[in-house]
């Protein structure tokens, strides 16, 4: 197995990953992520009957012993700089959140492979 790789033959298609970047629910990105999953960090959010009400749960499905109240949360999701992604204020607001969180990570991964965005000349997959 260790001389597959040596043996094989460029042929154009090769990749390289060169830089990392995500968040996750106590994490804002993947050194957060790794030291909480060597320390045995639960980044799990656990709701209280009011907080649950509050945000639209309906006050019988409380009592149902099969309703799960844990969810994991990411932080700062209202924090989403549009401008600095060419969005209006008005098109990041309508956005998905998960979108806006895609965004942040791949620009993140770029500065965490020391590539500045503005200079690629290649093509490059994030």
């Amino acid at each position: 197995m260790a001389g597959d790789y040596e043996d094989r033959q460029a042929n154009g298609n090769e990749i390289a990953v060169i830089g990392m970047a995500g968040r996750f629910p106590g994490a804002r990105d993947i050194e957060v992520f790794w030291d909480n999953l060597k320390n045995g960090v639960d980044s799990l959010s656990v709701f209280s009957d009011e907080e649950l009400v509050d945000a639209g749960v309906q006050p019988e499905l409380l009592n149902n012993p099969n309703y799960v109240r844990i969810k994991g949360v990411l932080d700062d999701c209202d924090c989403f700089d549009a401008p600095f992604f060419n969005y209006t204020p008005r098109e990041a607001a309508m956005m998905d959140p998960q979108l806006r969180a895609l965004h942040e990570c791949a620009f993140q991964a770029f500065e965490h492979a020391n590539i500045d965005c503005s200079k690629v000349q290649v093509p490059v997959g994030v």
